[in-house]
């Protein structure tokens, strides 16, 4: 078989299934409705990513917020693996719910993994404990490209375990936003190559730099998986979506442009069509705020080896920023963690709008009433510290297809 009649079969369905999705939200989705019809279409937290001044006290979630750290959480897993619990509809929706109803954030992240689509696809893969994403056939040749499962009609109907997990979850949410989740194209892409987790992703990296095509064409299937799993997920309710790249911090911003940038772009294509923010996250990455954000996002989170006025400099006037506390104060004591939330709020101030949150995960040891006391104290500070003009103009960003 050739490249290209392999391509041709890997992405057969590819223009079929664009050609018959939607490009406007269903009529019972939350964000046709107001909060006080239990939707989310005038939620602060979404004007925040829109760049929309609001009285509002500040708006947080937290990375990570449902997991280890919460007890009910590893009640309910107990004796279902960690991908298994992703595919369950009612146990990915309440474990999603958990921290929303324990710390009283501003927005549910959707609970699932970023090798959910490659399960689903018909990769073998396990999560395994200590360890990570394992694939049982790691993807290095061309032949290993051609024998990736061909996205069609198949792949959308496996996909319905998701979306009756949303639809469950952002019932129970009402007014409070769900955010849709997905793994970025080049850190999925990497755990392929490597098989599992790697500390330098030194085999992707020499993928990219011996054999593009092949990374190209692997790169492209992972977005394209990942994407439709993005929009099902937007469909289905979610009021927002996260790409959350764990390892492009490991890329030069040249390498980015050239073998990560074009597969986040298609990711977020999938989605842009609908009116919802799109917020790009890197761990490590603040050499790389101008191309992650030129892939497509309308907010930008932001990791804490940045400050938020710095980032806001760095980016187009009027981007709406996100993070972030280091996660490493929420082991101090609360004088520290209190101060250090003041700090990101008046950092977050220079942005056009501000969400707060972790400059990365929440850590699985975390205190969870730590957690629900920082929420408390952000709430209770002044919206003057979130909606102040930004250090660039007052612009909002623009959410949409020229988003």
């Amino acid at each position: 078989m050739t490249e290209n009649s392999t391509s041709e079969a890997v992405f057969s369905d590819t223009a079929s299934y664009r050609g018959r999705v939607r490009s406007h939200l269903p009529e019972d989705h939350p964000l046709q409705r107001s909060r006080a019809d239990h939707g989310t279409a005038d939620a602060p937290l979404l004007a925040r990513y829109r760049g929309v001044a609001t009285d509002a006290p500040p708006s947080v979630w937290f990375m990570r917020q449902a997991g280890r750290s919460l007890p009910e959480y590893r009640k309910l897993r107990e004796g279902t693996t960690m991908l298994d619990s992703c595919l369950i509809p009612e146990m990915a929706a309440e474990i999603t719910v958990q921290p929303v109803r324990r710390h009283r954030v501003d927005a549910g992240i959707f609970f699932s993994d970023i090798v959910v689509p490659m399960r689903l696809a018909g990769l073998e893969v396990e999560i395994k404990p200590g360890v990570g994403p394992v694939f049982a056939r790691p993807v290095r040749t061309e032949a290993d490209v051609d024998a990736l499962p061909v996205l069609d009609d198949s792949f959308e109907e496996a996909l319905e375990p998701i979306r009756q997990a949303v639809r469950l979850t952002v019932t129970e949410l009402g007014s409070t936003p769900l955010i849709g989740f997905a793994g970025a194209p080049f850190t999925v892409a990497s755990y392929l190559v490597e098989g599992a987790p790697s500390r330098d992703h030194l085999a992707a990296r020499a993928l990219m730099r011996s054999r593009p095509e092949v990374w190209e064409r692997l790169a492209t299937w992972v977005a394209e998986a990942s994407g439709r799993f993005l929009r099902a997920q937007v469909l289905a309710g979610a009021s927002a979506v996260q790409q959350f790249d764990s390892w492009a911090g490991s890329l030069s911003e040249q390498t980015y442009r050239t073998g990560a940038l074009p597969y986040s772009r298609a990711l977020f294509e999938h989605v842009a069509d609908l009116p919802v923010p799109r917020v790009h996250f890197g761990v490590g990455a603040a050499h790389l705020l101008t191309p992650m954000h030129e892939a497509g996002a309308t907010v930008m989170g932001v990791d804490h080896r940045i400050t938020l006025a710095e980032a806001a400099r760095i980016l187009p006037t009027g981007t709406p920023l996100q993070g972030n506390i280091d996660p490493a104060v929420l082991f101090t004591d609360e004088a520290v963690r209190f101060a250090e939330a003041d700090a990101v709020l008046a950092s977050g101030a220079a942005a056009s709008g501000h969400v707060v949150n972790l400059g990365h995960g929440v850590p699985p040891e975390t205190d969870p009433q730590v957690l629900t006391d920082l929420v408390a104290y952000l709430h209770e500070q002044t919206a003057a510290a979130c909606s102040a003009p930004s250090a660039h103009g007052d612009a909002p960003a623009t959410i949409g297809a020229a988003g």
